[in-house]
């Protein structure tokens, strides 16, 4: 069973009739426990297991956009920017959530957009280095201490294997994982998403995707508006963003 986690949402609004409409949207998300807003601060907070994409996208229906400006508790939260690293234009074609909502389980909200259509495979690979792509990633993490020591009847695989997404013929895909993981034995490693589970992996091509995994703020660490790097509002950001491919 998972264990509800919070999360809080930048998202523009105006008057009660706002709160009400975004508030009625998402209680028909499977999941959805609790929703509170502030209309003077232009945030939502939201209690329960949905993933973070399906919020989203239950918000955007009511004619709003959104951005996740936190979720889980302080140091319980990453993201990874997924990135192909061929010879293309747009590289930016994937984006994973992550939140951890106890000792030992993270929720992993997966979301694809620009693939060819197939089913792919998420790991956790031994390295951070991207400087190769997916290449100088290593082997998957965990695999050679399962290999050695053998894994029980809990853990029967390594747990650098994440699961596997299907992406349809538009290039789109999301899946919802939970993992018997820590946020913190993640953040440096890499995340690929590839066709291929094990590797190796080529460099130019442009269905496998790399990222690093990066600490992300908690549902009440972060209240910046401005980006004090390129003095965008985060309006401005999000739709750059929006046109990179990351929803």
């Amino acid at each position: 069973m998972i264990e509800p986690f919070q999360t809080t949402f930048a998202v523009p609004m105006t008057c009660e009739g706002c709160v009400k409409d975004i508030s009625s949207s998402l209680h028909k998300l499977d999941g959805i426990q609790k929703v509170d807003a502030n209309l003077k601060e232009q945030l939502v907070f939201i209690e329960g297991t949905a993933p973070p994409s399906s919020i989203v996208s239950a918000i955007q229906d009511t004619g709003r956009d959104a951005i996740l400006r936190g979720s889980g508790t302080t140091n319980s939260s990453a993201v990874c920017i997924l990135e192909t690293h061929s010879n293309v234009s747009n590289k930016i074609r994937g984006l994973a959530r992550m939140v951890q909502v106890s000792p030992n389980m993270t929720l992993v909200d997966l979301t694809i957009n620009g693939l060819a259509p197939g089913k792919y495979h998420a790991t956790i690979r031994e390295a951070g280095d991207i400087s190769r792509g997916a290449e100088s990633t290593g082997g998957i993490w965990d695999a050679l201490k399962t290999k050695v020591l053998g894994s029980n009847e809990a853990e029967k695989e390594p747990r650098g294997i994440f699961g596997s997404v299907d992406v349809d013929h538009h290039g789109r895909g999301n899946v919802f994982l939970d993992r018997p993981v820590a946020i913190w034995e993640l953040i440096g490693r890499s995340m690929v998403v590839s066709g291929n589970r094990e590797g190796p992996f080529k460099r130019e091509d442009e269905n496998t995707l790399v990222g690093v995994i990066a600490r992300s703020a908690g549902v009440w660490d972060n209240d910046k508006m401005v980006c004090s790097c390129s003095g965008k509002n985060v309006w401005q950001e999000r739709q750059e963003q929006v046109g990179q491919g990351m929803a």
